[in-house]
């Protein structure tokens, strides 16, 4: 059973916390130091120490000109440094975390004490922070004294850590952020109306295919209503040669008997006379008497439309006559009819 605690866990993350991650992340995309975006869109800074002047763009070396603010680099000997190690946890409120932090080691007054930090290093599920803590007045003093300036709102304040810039935060950093900020909400217009053009072009070429896909649905609806007497045409065409080719079929296996009426009166000549004849299909009997029944045998063998003819029985003389006697079954061959 898990405990009440736990219910809004899932896979170690408490869920209650999942937007303040998600705000977290998009702020580090945005306003980190190392963030693409602010390397292409952060102002650029020009860095005055005692050692001359450079330029700088998102905490790192740039060649761009002009600058469009002014940032003074404090000496080592007016500001406290802490490398401090914390959970990953955190991050989320690390401002907040690193606040208490400064208050909390400040040597100066609560009014009195200015700091900045610098993430340096994520470790695992550790953090490598750099914490800068100096006394306001001191620094004032510093900027009177060696650059003539009283106002801590007109330039940045920024020390060197081990090579890495950290921006002390109360001074001027705020007009380059603001400038920052205007940038990023001008870039997010420009993205969110090339996106609204997209879509819109987008829309239109859908509803050009849209209206084009129904033309053509209704052309072919026209097609179809027009062709329908031609396909019932065509239907009844089709059975009609069905009819036909029934009918041929039915002539094929049954030929007309008087058609082979009329072929076996060709064939046999005077003097031959048939006594009887029948007909099933392609099978014809025939008995008759003729001077020679064996020559009308022959005869009828050597016609190309039969492909069988045989005498079931025996030929005999009728007597008292000169005619022989006859008994033929004749096969007509496949395709021959009348």
């Amino acid at each position: 059973m898990l405990e009440t605690g736990q219910n809004w866990e899932l896979f170690g993350y408490d869920m209650r916390q999942l937007g303040k991650h998600w705000f977290a992340a998009w702020h580090d995309l945005l306003w980190a130091d190392d963030s693409p975006v602010r390397k292409h869109l952060d102002g650029v800074v020009q860095l005055r120490s005692e050692n001359g002047d450079a330029l700088y763009q998102a905490g790192s070396i740039s060649a761009q000109a002009p600058f469009e603010s002014e940032a003074i680099l404090l000496p080592d000997d007016l500001v406290l440094i802490r490398q401090l190690r914390l959970p990953a946890s955190v991050e989320t409120y690390l401002d907040s975390a690193l606040a208490l932090e400064a208050s909390a080691n400040s040597p100066f007054a609560t009014d009195d004490t200015g700091y900045g930090w610098q993430l340096v290093v994520r470790d695992g599920d550790h953090l490598q922070v750099v914490l800068v803590i100096v006394s306001i007045s001191t620094v004032m003093a510093y900027l009177a004294r060696q650059y003539d300036t009283h106002d801590p709102q007109a330039q940045e304040i920024w020390s060197e850590v081990d090579g890495a810039m950290v921006l002390l935060r109360g001074f001027g950093e705020k007009k380059r952020e603001d400038k920052y900020a205007k940038r990023l909400l001008r870039c997010g217009l420009a993205i969110m109306g090339c996106t609204l053009i997209l879509v819109l072009i987008l829309g239109v070429a859908a509803g050009a295919k849209r209206a084009q896909l129904l033309q053509v649905e209704t052309l072919a609806g026209n097609t179809q209503r027009e062709a329908a007497p031609a396909s019932q045409m065509r239907s009844s065409l089709a059975h009609a040669n069905e009819v036909i080719g029934a009918a041929n079929d039915i002539v094929d296996r049954f030929p007309n008997p008087h058609h082979e009426i009329a072929k076996l009166t060709v064939l046999l000549e005077d003097g031959t006379s048939v006594a009887r004849f029948s007909m099933n299909g392609r099978e014809i009997r025939l008995q008759g008497r003729a001077v020679d029944a064996a020559a009308v045998m022959q005869k009828l063998t050597d016609e190309p439309t039969y492909s069988e003819v045989l005498s079931p029985q025996a030929i005999v003389k009728v007597r008292n006559t000169s005619l022989e006697q006859f008994s033929l079954n004749i096969t007509l061959r496949d395709g021959e009819s009348g």
